[in-house]
């Protein structure tokens, strides 16, 4: 899923950006609403993170146009404090509305609940949905079989590790099975035609790992 965030204070990017990306999410960013509008119209966003008192166009103004000519989903940001505010936010159109200061495991809970993304994992343009036990490639069912969903279920929640055979084995196939390995391989194939070749990552002689969204 693509987020886009827009803020005039490059602090609070970094610091959404290192958020939303370790969630799974992808990012782009701007700098002001004018930006911020740029990306809209190039991008194909899920989320616009917008912080209202943005230079060139405000953010709530950024906000109006986005749901007047598209679908994502709209979180403000902003230090204003008043009822009259957050009316018209909700006016413009927002789906969310969230004060600063505010504490960041709280936003990314809000973000994950307006996107009904309560329990899905998300890496690079996959969504899994877990009650489901479906995978979802930019908004489309990859028919996924039950062992390619544990596979990159056991993979998106072990990011940043090398995950061996023997591992996937034991987590997907189960302690009892007593096959080849080799299956393992046949499995993470038949997974990378159907996510992508460039989302999972052999390590020779070790195993399997998740493709980071900035490699």
């Amino acid at each position: 899923m693509l987020v886009l965030i827009a803020d005039d204070e490059p602090d609070m990017i970094k610091i959404l950006k290192a958020y939303f990306e370790k969630e799974g999410f992808q990012v782009v960013t701007a700098q002001d609403g004018e930006e911020a509008l740029e990306r809209f119209y190039s991008n194909p966003i899920d989320l616009a993170v917008l912080d209202w008192m943005m230079p060139k166009v405000s953010g709530i103004e950024a906000c109006k146009e986005m749901k007047e000519q598209g679908t994502a989903k709209v979180l403000l940001l902003t230090a204003k404090s008043e009822h009259e505010d957050e009316y018209m936010a909700l006016q413009a159109g927002a789906d969310e509305y969230i004060r600063k200061p505010f504490d960041t495991r709280i936003l990314m809970l809000r973000v994950k609940k307006l996107l009904q993304m309560d329990n899905k994992l998300v890496a690079h343009d996959l969504v899994v949905d877990l009650d489901g036990q479906k995978i979802h490639k930019n908004g489309q069912d990859l028919h996924a079989t039950q062992k390619e969903f544990q596979l990159l279920r056991q993979l998106i929640t072990n990011k940043g590790q090398i995950l061996s055979r023997k591992i996937l084995l034991d987590r997907v196939w189960g302690f009892d099975y007593y096959g080849d390995e080799r299956t393992v391989d046949t499995h993470i194939r038949r997974l990378r035609e159907k996510v992508g070749e460039h989302i999972i990552k052999t390590h020779r002689g070790m195993g399997y790992s998740l493709v980071d969204g900035h490699e």
